[in-house]
């Protein structure tokens, strides 16, 4: 008798389920809808990225290029380091004329500082060691440091851009716009 009160019981809980899932979408109807549902969002997210598209980002980049003053502002056998925390520059006036040099270390790209107690750039990161002239002597760095472009402008001022930059061991030192004649 208690294995017929169990049928029974476990027959009316049968009927109880399929009552409720009766009220319930069928695995079919589930899978069904999801995927007119995904097909939808995604075909939403095509539309959006495609109107994204037509406005693009615009990255302006800042001018390369900057008027640095007058030759005669610069004092003979110092380094200027008035525009390194800007453009990344020191601008050297020595016997011969003048010239600017990129301030980042050829081993990896850190910031030298100007120690002009030694009279040299010194970086901190790996400790290379470059003379006024950007020439490596110590340290790490694989080659001396980086000249860039300088040139007068018709006012008379020095216009430095450091998109053109120079390099000693290729012989570009020599070129016209490494160096900026007295």
């Amino acid at each position: 008798m208690a294995n017929g009160d169990m049928a029974q019981s476990a027959g009316g809980s049968e009927s109880a389920q399929a009552g409720v899932t009766a009220s319930l979408w069928s695995r079919r109807d589930f899978f069904g809808r999801l995927g007119w549902t995904g097909f939808a969002i995604v075909s939403l997210t095509g539309l959006l990225a495609g109107l994204r598209s037509a406005f693009p980002r615009v990255l302006f980049k800042p001018d390369t290029s900057f008027k640095a003053g007058y030759f005669d502002d610069f004092v003979l056998g110092e380094v200027s380091e008035k525009f390194k925390a800007e453009f990344r520059v020191w601008i050297v006036r020595d016997t011969e004329g003048l010239y600017a040099i990129y301030a980042k270390c050829t081993h990896l790209g850190c910031t030298p500082r100007w120690l002009k107690a030694e009279s040299k750039f010194k970086c901190p990161c790996h400790g290379s060691g470059f003379y006024m002239s950007g020439v490596n002597f110590e340290g790490p760095a694989p080659r001396p440091l980086e000249r860039v472009r300088v040139a007068l402008a018709e006012d008379g001022q020095v216009v430095v851009d450091v998109g053109v930059k120079y390099r000693q061991e290729t012989g570009e030192w020599d070129k016209p716009g490494a160096f900026l004649r007295a």
